[in-house]
């Protein structure tokens, strides 16, 4: 359940969203596997394996959708259309035209999508209504925004906004390499990618190396400009930092875990205590970033 990846957005603070809207609201679209002539399914899943559909803990709600995908890749259907092709060419005697192509494809693609293996995923999202947040557990914009189409479909409204900062990431990480130091509560890992300006292939990629030698500062006298930068947040939380403002190999230090397995003794349930610690770190991590990147895009200034 500990998330992975961040792909952050900004709700209005104190957004009206009760658990149980929600929850009646999901609970009415549930995940149903796909039939045999569908390509793709989505629909919501209990985060807990029980009859709830959002975890919720001190205000904070956790959901869980669903994918199923059949595998039918597109070169299988175009080869078998082939030689169902090649086979009526030699009963007519010419080759098939493009409708009867067409055609072709689709019988073959309705023939097989029956017997085409599925492949299921989950999508977490973690939704933070009075603190204005909602974090997807995806790797890419692309896996995000299909958990937030699955939303929109679901919710009145869904106003969220990819989050957007006055400074860049590739700025505020270009300045803590060439000082050799983050900003306070902050610290630089071992693993960094530069990449040049002039040529996006040119790339210098450093793992598990200190980040601190003449090396690193001549790949940024040349021009090259920091793409992905680890670092650690408080000694706490571990994560990669993008230019894009995503995070990457989020990782809750050993010393986060032992204590959501000290509250789950007492509460005697591990994914809540996971989750309410899980959030209470994000709550400090994403306003401390934000606040080192100058704040919010539109955010007036103090």
């Amino acid at each position: 359940m500990w998330f992975r990846n961040l792909q952050i957005y900004r709700l209005p603070e104190n957004w009206a969203l009760d658990v149980d809207t929600l929850q009646d609201t999901l609970a009415a679209r549930p995940f149903v596997a796909c039939g045999s002539q569908d390509m793709l399914s989505r629909g919501w899943v209990s985060p807990t394996r029980d009859d709830r559909f959002v975890l919720a803990v001190q205000g904070q709600f956790l959901v869980s959708l669903q994918v199923e995908q059949k595998l039918l890749p597109a070169s299988v259907v175009n080869q078998v259309a082939s030689d169902r092709a090649e086979e009526i060419e030699a009963q007519q005697g010419y080759k098939p035209g493009r409708k009867q192509m067409k055609e072709i494809k689709d019988a073959v693609l309705q023939e097989l999508l029956p017997r085409a293996f599925a492949r299921r995923r989950k999508v977490f999202a973690w939704i933070a209504p009075r603190e204005g947040w909602l974090v997807v557990d995806a790797a890419s914009p692309a896996r995000a925004e299909e958990m937030l189409e699955a939303l929109r479909d679901v919710l009145d409204e869904l106003p969220a906004k990819l989050l957007q900062t006055r400074q860049s990431p590739v700025s505020l990480m270009s300045g803590w390499l060439a000082a050799h130091e983050a900003a306070p509560g902050f610290s630089i890992d071992q693993d960094c990618e530069l990449r040049s300006v002039s040529d996006e292939k040119a790339a210098v990629r450093y793992v598990r190396h200190a980040l601190d030698g003449q090396d690193v500062q001549d790949h940024l006298a040349a021009g090259k400009l920091p793409t992905r930068l680890a670092l650690t947040f408080d000694d706490r939380v571990s994560f990669v930092l993008t230019e894009k403002l995503e995070v990457k190999r989020l990782a809750f230090l050993d010393v986060i875990k032992e204590e959501a397995e000290r509250q789950a003794d007492l509460a005697d349930m591990q994914i809540e205590a996971d989750f309410a610690l899980m959030s209470g770190e994000l709550l400090r991590l994403i306003p401390a970033l934000i606040g080192v990147l100058g704040g919010e895009q539109g955010e007036a200034q103090g």
